[in-house]
Formats: C-alpha cells, structure tokens, sequence
C-alpha cells in the first residue's frame, strides 16, 4: 500500500512561489491563469499487509503534527492499494 500526500498553502497565505510562477507563466504567453498554489508532494510506502484504516489515522495524525504546518497549510491523503 502507498499512500499519497499533497500539502498546499491555505487559499488566504501568501504564496510568493505561487505567485512568481503565475508570472512567469503570464510571460510565457499562457493566459487566464488566475492562481496558482505551489505545495509538497510525499509518497510513503506502507508494508504489506497494513491495516487501511490504522494508516489513515495515523498519517493524518503526522501529517497534523509534523509534514505539515496546520495554521497555514492544507493536507489531503490518499491511500492506494
């Protein structure tokens, strides 16, 4: 099992990164980008044999506390088997 994780600034945060390349892109000639977020992309694997929902709970839990800063970032997990 794997389970994918995809943190991003909260959609009130400034994201200067977001941002600079909503710029670049706009110089590029790409038009009616009206936003862009830039965030964090984690895999874990997970050993075979791992109960789905203890998983879950748990990588919410270090997501909540340590890959991700509550107060200015969003997290959404997903578990693939």
């Amino acid at each position: 099992m794997k389970a994918k994780l995809v943190i991003t600034p909260k959609k009130a945060v400034l994201d200067p990164v977001g941002k600079t390349v909503q710029n670049a892109l706009a110089h590029m000639g790409y038009q009616g980008v009206t936003g862009v977020h830039v965030g964090k992309y984690i895999e874990i694997d997970l050993a075979p044999g791992t109960d789905k929902a203890q998983a879950r709970e748990a990588l919410n839990a270090a997501a909540h506390k340590f890959l991700s800063n509550p107060v200015i970032e969003d997290f959404q997990l997903e578990l693939v088997d």
